[in-house]
C-alpha cells in the first residue's frame, strides 16, 4: 500500500516511516522546504514538496496513493503558525487533497485529552481536525497517544538533561495529574498495523502504556535509571504562568522558534492524560515495555553519548533548569 505520510522527519514519524518501510509499504513524505528527509528501510522514500498549511502546494501529493498518514502538530505557536492552521486548517486542506486524488485510507494523530470543549487550544484544535476526519467520508482510524517516550523525545531526554546539569528538578503543573506514557515504537506499530486492520475503520483509539504516574513519579522513575538523587521543586503555578509567558514573548516574538514551555502546556498539565490502552492492545497486537525498563536503554545511549563527546549547554536544553528557578 503506498502511503503519504506528513510529519515524517519528526520524532514519531521517523519510526513510523522506517516501520512502514520495513512492512513493505512505499513512503511519499510530504516534506515542507528546507525540512531534512529521511530515508526508510527497505523500500525507500519519495519526496514531495508540501505544506499542510498552503492547500496550493499540497496539489498532486496524493496522486498514486492509497493511504495517508497524517501526523503534523505543533505544541507551541510561532508567528503565523498557530493550533488552528496547523491542526485544524491543515487537516482539511489534506482531506480535501485525499478527496480529490481518489484516497479512500485516512489515519490521523490526535492526543489523548482532545475532546469537545477541552480547556486548552491544543486540544480544541485537535478536536476541530477530528470533527473534520469523521465528515470526510473517508475510511479513517484516529489515534490518541499519550506521553510519548523514545530517542528524541522531548520528555525524557529533557529531564535527562536537567539531572545531569542541575542539582534541582522543578516540577510544573499539577503534581497529582496522571500521565499514562507510551513507547514511540507502540504508538508507530499501531499505525502501520492499522493500514490492513479492518477492525480499525471508523474507529478512535487511545494509546496508552501499561501504567499510570504522576509527573514527580515519572521523574522518580528516571532518576531511579540514571541512579542519581535531586532535589525535585514544585513551581507555583502563578510562577510558572509568569515564566511561560515571558518564554512566549522571547522564544516566538524575539527568537522566532518554539518556547520550551507556553501556557497551554500548563493548561495541559493540570489535568489527568490517561486512558484506556486495551482495544488499541487487542486489534493491533501491541506489546509495551514497563516504563522504567523502556527509558533504560535511551538513558544508557545518552549517557554514552554525553560522556565521549564535549558540548556546551543551550538555552533550549534545560529551560526549566535554567529559567525557572
Amino acid at each position: 500500500m503506498k502511503v503519504l505520510l506528513t510529519g515524517a522527519t519528526g520524532f514519531v514519524g521517523a519510526e513510523i516511516a522506517k516501520q512502514l518501510g520495513q512492512a513493505g509499504h512505499p513512503v511519499r513524505q510530504l516534506v515542507r522546504a528546507g525540512r531534512p528527509r529521511r530515508e526508510t528501510p527497505a523500500s525507500g522514500s519519495e519526496f514531495q514538496p508540501g505544506d499542510v498549511t498552503e492547500a496550493a502546494s499540497l496539489k498532486g501529493a496524493c496522486d498514486g496513493i492509497q493511504a495517508v498518514i497524517h501526523l503534523v502538530g505543533i505544541i507551541s505557536e510561532v508567528g503565523g503558525q498557530t493550533f488552528e492552521k496547523v491542526h485544524a486548517q491543515g487537516t482539511k486542506n489534506l482531506l480535501a487533497e485525499a478527496q480529490r486524488a481518489g484516497v479512500r485510507r485516512f489515519v490521523q494523530m490526535s492526543a489523548l485529552g482532545t475532546r469537545p470543549n477541552a480547556p486548552s487550544r491544543y486540544h480544541q484544535s485537535k478536536w476541530a481536525a477530528e470533527e473534520s476526519v469523521r465528515g470526510s467520508g473517508l475510511d479513517y482510524t484516529i489515534f490518541r497517544p499519550s506521553l510519548i517516550y523514545g530517542p528524541r523525545d522531548h520528555f525524557v531526554n529533557l529531564f535527562a538533561k536537567i539531572i545531569r546539569l542541575s542539582p534541582i528538578v522543578p516540577v510544573v503543573g499539577n503534581p497529582r495529574a496522571l500521565f499514562q506514557p507510551v513507547s514511540v515504537e507502540a504508538v508507530a506499530a499501531a499505525f502501520v498495523r492499522s493500514l490492513s486492520e479492518a477492525q480499525a475503520g471508523g474507529e478512535t483509539f487511545d494509546l496508552c502504556g501499561p501504567e499510570r504516574f504522576t509527573m514527580p513519579a515519572m521523574i522518580d522513575q528516571i532518576l531511579k535509571v540514571m541512579a542519581r538523587k535531586r532535589l525535585k521543586l514544585r513551581v507555583p503555578r502563578w510562577v510558572a504562568r509568569g515564566q511561560a509567558a515571558f518564554l512566549e514573548f522571547a522564544f516566538s516574538a524575539l527568537l522566532r522558534r518554539a518556547p520550551p514551555l507556553n501556557r497551554d502546556q500548563l493548561i495541559m498539565l493540570e489535568e489527568d492524560n490517561i486512558g484506556n490502552p486495551e482495544p488499541a492492545n487487542q486489534v493491533f497486537g501491541l506489546k509495551h515495555p514497563r516504563f522504567q525498563g523502556g527509558i533504560g536503554y535511551l538513558l544508557t545511549v545518552l549517557t554514552v553519548l554525553t560522556v565521549l563527546t564535549v558540548s556546551v549547554p543551550s538555552y533550549t536544553s534545560m529551560p526549566y533548569a535554567l529559567i525557572l528557578l
